[in-house]
């Protein structure tokens, strides 16, 4: 997604408004770095549209503190297929 930046941030920030997306999930979807999403959500939105900013801000900041049980709940779920495998073996 080679675009410009400015209308590349406005993209991102509706499509993690849209989707309640995270910023991994968001640079996955566009084929872009983690890093490109976040820097465009939170520097170039803040000044081109103040209102999605806040709304993208806050979504991010409930990404932020549920992360810690979206990892735990992937460990879990890899080591309850990891069991799954050595019972059919």
């Amino acid at each position: 997604m080679k675009s410009q930046p400015g209308k590349r941030a406005v993209e991102l920030g509706q499509f993690i408004l849209d989707n309640k997306s995270t910023v991994r999930a968001t640079a996955k979807q566009f084929g872009i770095s983690k890093s490109t999403v976040h820097k465009d959500v939170s520097e170039r939105l803040s000044e081109i549209n103040p209102e999605l900013y806040v709304q993208v801000k806050n979504i991010l900041e409930i990404n932020k503190r549920e992360r810690h049980i979206r990892g735990g709940m992937a460990t879990k779920i890899k080591y309850q297929e990891l069991a799954r495998q050595r019972i059919k073996k």
